[in-house]
């Protein structure tokens, strides 16, 4: 499992690599959401964190977006 990333840490990443991370997220929270349906959830945090970090790219994402119809 890969460490949470900071949002300053995000920004620094082209909207590529962005877009590979947030796949890479959504895959481990199905799989996360499998696991606690099941009762195998180790770690009972990761769920709250993937979807944080999910919530903090697409917000980075937003933002770009924004920039760029703005300017």
């Amino acid at each position: 499992m890969s460490d949470v990333k900071k949002a300053k840490e995000l920004r620094g990443m082209s909207e590529a690599e962005l877009k590979a991370r947030l796949e890479e997220l959504a895959a481990e929270a199905m799989k996360l959401r499998f696991q606690q349906a099941t009762m195998q959830l180790a770690q009972t945090a990761r769920p709250r964190q993937v979807r944080r970090e999910i919530a903090r790219i697409q917000t980075i994402l937003n933002e770009r977006a924004r920039q760029g119809v703005e300017a």
